[in-house]
């Protein structure tokens, strides 16, 4: 982003703001930048967020600071607190304001959040049991509905293999459909 010439103004000391404003605007502009969605308070989007946020971790060396009983640095340690924090939610930001150990904040995310697989597991696969192609106006249709169930169910520790995918496609075919 090229800084912008500061307007024409009589007053010298709002030009030098003005470059203030537009330095800090240019410097400091990552920080408002999310790598992904953060987590909702409602608790919606709790593990795909999981998921996003271990493969960043990951990414930026830092995945032994969410593991219990690691060793990693204290630099470390505030590096993964600062990138955790900045992807929650206000509300979650605050009630956990206090905590300065991204393993604890970690643990505490997953105590209270761990249950949706609960929830969103029997869903899943109730969704699986019951899709049928023939429900469906195209294939892509049901393709992007098959792979959500799929994510759902493997977020959730269900291993579906190809050979389950093709299987449920051919049974759900309508007789008529089938051609021997």
């Amino acid at each position: 982003m090229a800084p912008r010439a500061a307007p024409e103004c009589s007053d010298p000391r709002l030009s030098v703001m003005f470059k203030l404003h537009c330095y800090f605007i240019t410097r400091y502009q990552h920080l408002s930048k999310l790598e992904f969605v953060a987590l909702d308070i409602s608790d919606k989007s709790y593990m795909s967020w999981v998921l996003d946020a271990e493969i960043h971790l990951d990414a930026m060396g830092l995945a032994d600071t969410i593991k219990d009983k690691n060793q990693t640095s204290n630099q470390d340690c505030a590096k993964a607190m600062i990138f955790l924090r900045h992807h929650l939610d206000e509300g979650l930001k605050m009630e956990y304001l206090t905590i300065k150990d991204p393993v604890i904040l970690w643990n505490n995310l997953k105590d209270r959040y761990d249950h949706l697989k609960m929830v969103v597991l029997p869903q899943a696969r109730y969704d699986w049991t019951h899709l049928r192609l023939q429900d469906f106006k195209s294939i892509s249709e049901y393709n992007s509905v098959v792979f959500r169930i799929i994510s759902q169910l493997k977020l959730c520790g269900d291993n579906i293999t190809d050979h389950d995918i093709l299987k449920k496609t051919f049974t759900t075919f309508h007789a008529s459909n089938m051609l021997l």
